[in-house]
């Protein structure tokens, strides 16, 4: 037990009381919720209803030691903990250790000084001329799609030609909004959260707060069924992952024919998500949340694309080539998004330690400037994973760092060649189909 009264304030943010992990793990229900930061406990049962991040992304460490993720997702964190002050309980008692017993001591304590050591050598910050450059290129092919159209008309020569470069704005964008919602580009929170309803609201049509809330639950806990969104489709759509097909078979459940699902992908996923699931959700995302300024900065991007096209094509071939352009960027999001992410391990959460949890669930696509620049440096998943602040700029001098601490603790890093991903996303979905498959006939 705890040497003090159990969940009691401390006065003036002291931390008087003490407890032990065990009690320390019973506080992860619904509506108890403690985590730890640096040997510091924290009661944030109500605080997490009100998270910026959303409440999800903390509500998923409830019970566990979160000072990794503490410091990979805050820029500037003397300012946050400034205002934990009045969540926190106590601390660990003297005699715990700094982090769940079951963890390997030795890679948290190696992976906490990389980290100071990729800080020092000024890792962390970003080259604006970088991220003005990207966004310069965008805004130029944006323009290049009008000129096109405006100077040659709408023949399918030109239009095919207008839609695709289209594409490649919305691809960009998305590449370069990621950058400003992990706050990789100002040194101040506010500058990058305006930059980022710019770039994903004018630029792309979708909401700020729908990205946030989706996308840090992944950073959070990658590849865990029921923490990260990118997996939630399991298994209304697909059976992922070696042990959660295991069990789908093992229950006799079957809303899709699985061992079809590497078919059925190439038709339910890529081409599908954006223009069929995406669209339509966003809008219904932010009102339904009164994400009221976010949806003004989406209609300003239908406002602006609905103007500039529909005097040369009208309503009838904008709507076709809107819906083009989405069809064609959803494949490009979804082949790169997944490379590096489906082919690897996909299980429940089993509070790992931050290294081995994001090696587990993230791989690399091998450096090269055309794939730098077709993922928006995603290929540097891993990089990505272990800091999502840094600048992507930075991933590649980072990378070395890394090899040699995963070198050090037998901890497998993964890089592959472009097309190698492509297909190992489509190989792992057969594999998984046939696991679900086998379970449920012989189980």
């Amino acid at each position: 037990m705890g040497s003090g009264t159990e969940g009691t304030p401390v006065a003036a943010g002291v931390p008087s009381t003490q407890f032990t992990w065990e009690e320390v793990q019973r506080h992860c229900g619904r509506e108890d919720k403690w985590i730890v930061i640096g040997r510091k406990v924290y009661d944030i049962s109500q605080f997490c209803k009100r998270h910026p991040g959303g409440m999800r992304v903390i509500g998923h460490y409830a019970g566990q030691d979160a000072t990794d993720p503490f410091n990979a997702f805050h820029i500037d964190k003397k300012l946050v903990q400034k205002y934990m002050t009045t969540l926190l309980i106590g601390e660990l008692a003297a005699d715990q250790p700094c982090f769940e017993p079951d963890k390997n001591k030795s890679a948290v304590e190696d992976f906490r000084e990389l980290r100071a050591v990729v800080e020092h050598m000024g890792l962390m910050k970003p080259n604006r001329v970088f991220f003005f450059g990207m966004l310069f290129h965008i805004l130029l092919v944006d323009v290049a799609a009008w000129l096109i159209m405006w100077y040659f008309g709408t023949s399918l020569l030109p239009f095919l030609t207008t839609t695709v470069l289209l594409c490649t704005v919305q691809a960009q964008a998305g590449w370069l909004q990621h950058d400003f919602g992990h706050l990789s580009v100002f040194s101040k929170s506010k500058w990058n959260h305006l930059a980022h309803k710019f770039v994903i609201g004018f630029l792309k049509g979708a909401p700020a707060c729908w990205w946030n809330h989706l996308h840090f639950q992944h950073h959070a806990k990658p590849n865990c069924y029921r923490k990260d969104p990118d997996i939630s489709m399991h298994p209304l759509l697909f059976a992922l992952g070696k042990t959660l097909s295991v069990e789908l078979g093992e229950q006799k459940k079957k809303y899709m024919p699985y061992n079809h699902q590497h078919k059925y992908f190439f038709l339910l996923g890529p081409p599908a998500l954006l223009p069929l699931y995406f669209q339509w959700y966003i809008f219904y995302f932010t009102v339904k949340r009164k994400q009221w300024v976010d949806l003004a900065w989406m209609i300003t991007y239908y406002i602006r694309i609905a103007f500039t096209y529909i005097p040369f094509l009208g309503v009838k071939w904008f709507l076709i080539m809107f819906f083009l352009i989405r069809f064609l960027e959803s494949n490009w999001f979804v082949w790169v998004t997944q490379m590096n992410h489906i082919p690897m391990e996909i299980d429940r959460d089993k509070n790992k330690d931050w290294l081995t949890m994001q090696l587990a669930a993230t791989c690399n696509v091998d450096q090269s400037l055309f794939n730098d620049w077709f993922t928006g440096h995603l290929n540097f998943q891993i990089e990505h994973h272990l800091f999502p602040t840094m600048p992507r700029h930075n991933y590649e001098k980072a990378a070395p760092l890394v090899k040699s601490l995963c070198a050090k603790h037998g901890v497998q890093y993964l890089s592959k060649p472009l097309l190698t991903a492509f297909a190992d996303i489509v190989y792992s979905l057969r594999e998984s189909g046939e696991l679900w498959l086998d379970a449920y006939l012989h189980k």
